[in-house]
């Protein structure tokens, strides 16, 4: 599946004409202000993709490590053609870049990886790729480090396929959705197809011995359950998983649901269809820390942010920011969260020269300020940041752009403020 790359062609100022000049030169300012601020920042390109082993196409965002270490994906490339998986490490003022595994280095090991790795508890990376396995419908799998320490370049990793998805009531085709993990390791994650009913699924993988099991905790319906979860789960403090759907026949827009695991099963709930937004919840979410839910829409939309805040037994939405340019692809991504709760995300191919963006809401005074924080101009930084980004402890960003670059197959990028 490639992305489908559609230009902007109407900026998104969201501005009305008023008559007072003083009225039109607070706005003249806060446009300059929000222009100086998104220019401000530094992208630094820390790896280009040749398209060769490395990869191409990195349509995921990346992982860091405790140790500051960048890991992620490559869709495309790597040594057979089917995605790939790289680590970026930090030495001497510079990134030194690795490939780890290319897929189709063995048979039924995957084929194109759409979703991030993530670090599990026993240090070991994990993902899913949308296809490839035993029956051709996707994996999730694990890569192990080399036994010994590597000192060069080329320094392959294991990769373990944890479980091929059949396409029947498992599941089929895990696509931008990560992983997440219990206390007790076990596995969680979506399809973005296949299930009794076709739409979907949301399943678990639980060790036993050498080996991994799948049980489907919710089969999506596409009633008010939803249809197509295109994103992951996450967890909440009390062990319920959160995520979204992509569509719906009762909510056009998709729903967010909550899944709460009771002694007789998993119970899930609708808890919101999403009124008022643009584009359909292809994206995942994020928990802040008192327990309110962040998430985009987008697709082939512009696209909206949106927060779910518990109140009185139930959850009060509200919509932060809807983007409003015409033919513009909105984010396929989670949001994500700084440590003041200031929420980031990409617009795949926003910002003034309709070749990316990365945003950030910012909570002021009981409301969210809008500000592009950073605009992709050239193809030399890479365009269409299609992936969820990644914060370090210093405020640094990072993330990928699916195309563009010195070679025209996507890049692997820092943003420092």
């Amino acid at each position: 599946m490639a992305f489908q790359r559609i230009a902007a062609s109407i900026p998104d100022t969201n501005l009305g004409v008023k008559p007072a000049v003083l009225v039109l030169s607070i706005i003249w300012g806060m446009i300059l202000a929000m222009t100086l601020t998104a220019r401000a920042q530094t992208l630094t390109v820390l790896h280009n993709f040749i398209g060769g082993a490395d990869g191409s196409g990195p349509f995921a965002g990346v992982t860091l490590d405790q140790q500051g270490r960048i890991y992620g994906t490559a869709t495309f490339g790597g040594s057979h053609g089917q995605g790939a998986i790289y680590r970026l490490v930090h030495q001497s003022g510079g990134w030194v870049f690795s490939p780890l595994y290319s897929f189709g280095s063995q048979p039924h090991d995957g084929d194109q990886p759409y979703a991030r790795v993530l670090v599990g508890p026993n240090g070991l990376l994990y993902g899913t790729t949308y296809g490839g396995g035993a029956e051709g419908q996707g994996t999730v799998f694990s890569l192990q480090p080399p036994a010994t320490t590597c000192r060069g370049f080329l320094c392959p990793w294991t990769e373990t396929v944890l479980y091929s998805f059949t396409g029947g009531a498992d599941g089929a085709n895990p696509y931008f959705g990560d992983l997440a993990f219990d206390a007790a390791g076990n596995i969680y994650g979506t399809t973005a197809y296949g299930g009794s009913s076709g739409y979907g699924v949301v399943f678990k993988l639980t060790r036993s011995g050498s080996a991994w099991t799948e049980s489907v905790l919710w089969n999506f319906t596409c009633g008010d359950d939803g249809c197509n979860p295109f994103g992951g789960v996450i967890f909440d403090s009390a062990g319920n998983l959160y995520g979204t759907t992509q569509f719906s026949y009762n909510y056009a827009a998709g729903t967010v649901y909550e899944l709460s695991p009771t002694q007789s099963g998993w119970i899930e709930t609708t808890i919101s269809g999403l009124p008022g937004v643009s584009g359909t919840a292809s994206g995942g979410l994020v928990m802040d820390a008192q327990g309110s839910l962040f998430g985009l829409t987008g697709d082939i939309q512009p696209g909206s942010v949106y927060e779910l805040t518990p109140r009185n037994g139930g959850w009060a939405f509200a919509v932060l920011k809807t983007f409003t340019v015409y033919n513009f692809i909105g984010p396929l991504a989670a949001p994500s969260l700084d440590s003041r709760g200031d929420v980031y995300g990409p617009l795949p191919n926003g910002g003034e020269y309709e070749s990316g963006e990365i945003f950030k809401l910012t909570r002021a005074g009981g409301q969210w300020i809008y500000t592009p924080f950073y605009q992709f101009g050239t193809s030399d930084g890479g365009i269409y940041p299609i992936g969820a980004v990644t914060l370090d402890a210093g405020g640094n960003v990072y993330g990928t752009s699916e195309a563009g670059g010195a070679y025209q197959n996507g890049v692997v990028w820092e943003i420092t403020p």
